[in-house]
């Protein structure tokens, strides 16, 4: 910054409010809007028989305390209802 650049004052912004529109997820025109392209080819074929499940989980997995607190605060009506009460 020149010291001519820093002698002038500053300009500073100023906003101005304007109205709204009523809804801000529905302020571009219909037809403004372009509709995508239509897909080439078959759809996908989503067949569960096909798919591969990998498991990459070590054998033991560390959970900490606070972890355990809290899915017993949050989950613990349904662990009671799945295994029985805590003892």
């Amino acid at each position: 910054m020149s010291r001519r650049d820093a002698d002038r004052p500053q300009r500073r912004l100023h906003v101005v409010s304007g109205i709204l529109p009523d809804d801000l997820y529905d302020y571009i025109p219909q037809d403004d809007i372009e509709t995508p392209a239509p897909r080439i080819g078959r759809p996908p074929k989503h067949d569960v028989e096909t798919w591969t499940v990998t498991d990459d989980w070590p054998d033991r997995v560390p959970v900490t305390d606070a972890e355990i607190d809290l899915f017993e605060a949050w989950f613990g009506d349904i662990f009671d209802e799945l295994f029985g009460p805590s003892q």
